[in-house]
């Protein structure tokens, strides 16, 4: 790294005092380059074990890489934290334009502790901090109507980005997310205190892979109805791309809605769709009907909630009702039922209000649902997150469980599924191997900010090139254990606060439900799992690093 480059200043926010100063971290960006890398380092040195993630002293962390700004598709953000949904390591990654805005303002990492006595915003410019009053943000039915306030009153439009939570946020629902230049989220494990295309949905439907009602099935019979060619060719409304980006994946559709009692005035609304929330507020609740998909996705996004979360919560409390374990006792008197949309408009809502104990108890995630009041044999997360939308066959599961911050393109499980065991099943120990190694790679990537869907382009030989135009001299040796050392510290911080191999669980759902491969059981599973912990959970072993990296 250049001595002088400012990618090594890390601004440290302390909310309670009202403070912010500045730090040259050249020993963290010059060996773990930026991006996940750092903020592993950032979020152990700020965030003791054992700390309550929901404590003023808690850090958020966010961290930008050294490729941003000067290579195309390196343009996320990483945010680093204790998440309040599993309490465990919390990692999401954004696009847009904040990585970019973050390295123009001369900064590497910000790390922010403290709480407001009051609402409060940040804003930072030239690398400084000023604390703001956001009394008359608090509360409001939108976070995008919060956003456009903010825009109107700050400067710097052409550098600027927003990130901001929504009523999700602010009444502590475990699965809340932040929403950046509208479009693009931290979503997934509740920092809020794109992932996959839409054109994958009726492949894998037709596979048997796309979760529907629950997962009680993996094929919908309406897959053709919200799927990607269906809503480009009548919804449509923009595309748009995160910054230094040419291939602009971020597709918003324009709904058109007439306003209740106003005949001949209509209104239109942007609502960004991708893979996972057509899946999540779509398949998987059985909604047939793409603008009844739209209007709740919208509602979600309002909210300020995880999309994958909700609906895999709304879906296992639909299937709870069914069975009689919920009643609308329970729910004060909502009934759910799915393909219905109306009761997961006001599902979401009650989540977010968390309007009595049940929906409190849905607002801290599906596994603390079934604690409650059973089903947790259809309750469908992992590691206490809830899954991605992708039921392929044991390695997409097994690459649920073991991903180092539990949530979902840690590794490409579900590719080797369709990939590698669709010709032939493979050792529990060797397919566990596979994703570790893939993974590995993945810590590169994520630590320099590429986006995951250019694994492919970005290669160990191709990176290192990259590297050495940002000023790193690196041979594939150091690149690899590199990479090691970032694996193994997310799982140290894992491990210290409570992760524990042997007690993972796993819903019973995706045994009973054919899947793209199947033929796998959970003696299968624990075998993996079993591997993964001894190679993990022990001193560094000699490296196993693919020499295809990414490409998998």
């Amino acid at each position: 790294m250049l001595p002088s480059d400012p990618l090594a200043n890390v601004l440290y926010i302390d909310l309670s005092k009202k403070r912010s100063w500045l730090e040259r971290r050249e020993d963290l960006f010059g060996k773990y380059f930026g991006g996940a890398g750092v903020g592993i380092q950032l979020l152990t040195e700020n965030c003791p074990a054992g700390m309550d993630p929901l404590a003023p002293e808690a850090p958020i962390v966010l961290t930008t890489g050294p490729l941003d700004g000067l290579f195309p598709l390196a343009s996320k953000t990483v945010a680093m934290f204790k998440s309040p949904h599993t309490g465990n390591l919390g990692e999401s990654h954004a696009g847009g334009r904040s990585a970019v805005a973050i390295r123009m303002s001369g900064l590497g990492a910000i790390v922010i502790t403290g709480t407001n006595t009051n609402p409060g915003y940040l804003s930072i410019e030239g690398g400084k901090a000023y604390f703001l009053d956001a009394t008359t943000l608090w509360g409001m039915t939108s976070s995008v109507t919060a956003g456009r306030i903010i825009r109107q009153n700050e400067r710097s439009a052409g550098l600027r980005s927003i990130m901001r939570i929504g009523r999700a946020g602010e009444n502590l629902v475990t699965y809340a997310d932040v929403s950046t230049e509208t479009y693009r989220h931290f979503g997934r494990l509740g920092m809020g205190h794109d992932l996959g295309t839409a054109e994958n949905i009726q492949p894998l439907s037709a596979l048997g892979g796309l979760p529907t009602r629950n997962l009680q099935s993996g094929r919908f019979d309406s897959a053709e109805a919200i799927s990607g060619e269906h809503y480009a060719e009548h919804y449509l409304g923009r595309r748009l791309a995160c910054s230094h980006c040419p291939v602009a994946c971020i597709h918003i559709a324009a709904l058109r809605e007439p306003y209740q009692d106003e005949a001949y005035y209509y209104k239109t609304t942007m609502i960004s769709y991708d893979y996972e929330p057509i899946y999540a507020l779509g398949s998987m609740l059985g909604i047939r009907n793409p603008e009844q998909v739209l209007s709740l996705m919208d509602k979600v996004e309002v909210l300020g909630l995880d999309a994958m979360s909700s609906g895999v919560c709304l879906a296992w409390a639909t299937e709870a009702m069914e069975k009689g374990l919920v009643t609308e006792q329970d729910t004060g008197g909502l009934q759910l039922e799915f393909r219905k949309v109306d009761g997961y408009l006001a599902g979401v809502e009650a989540i977010t209000r968390r309007s009595n104990e049940f929906w409190r108890t849905l607002g801290r995630g599906v596994d603390a649902a079934a604690a409650r009041y059973g089903g947790a044999d259809f309750a469908m997360a992992f590691g206490g997150n809830e899954m991605p939308g992708y039921h392929t066959g044991p390695a997409g599961y097994l690459g649920f469980m073991l991903g180092a911050r539990h949530s979902h393109l840690d590794n490409a499980g579900y590719s080797i599924d369709q990939k590698e065991l669709t010709k032939g099943s493979i050792p529990a120990e060797q397919l566990a191997q596979k994703l570790m190694d893939e993974e590995r790679w993945r810590q590169v990537l994520s630590s320099l900010s590429v986006c995951f869907f250019a694994r492919g382009i970005y290669t160990p030989e191709l990176t290192l090139r990259a590297l050495a135009a940002a000023g790193y001299s690196l041979t594939a040796e150091q690149l690899a254990a590199t990479a090691d050392d970032i694996y193994r510290a997310k799982f140290a911080f894992k491990l210290a606060n409570g992760f524990d191999f042997n007690k993972l669980t796993i819903p019973h759902r995706i045994f009973e439900t054919p899947a793209v491969v199947n033929g796998f059981d959970e003696a299968y599973m624990r075998r993996a799992i079993a591997f993964a912990g001894d190679q993990l959970a022990s001193p560094r072993a000699e490296l196993r690093q693919s020499s295809t990296g990414g490409q998998s």
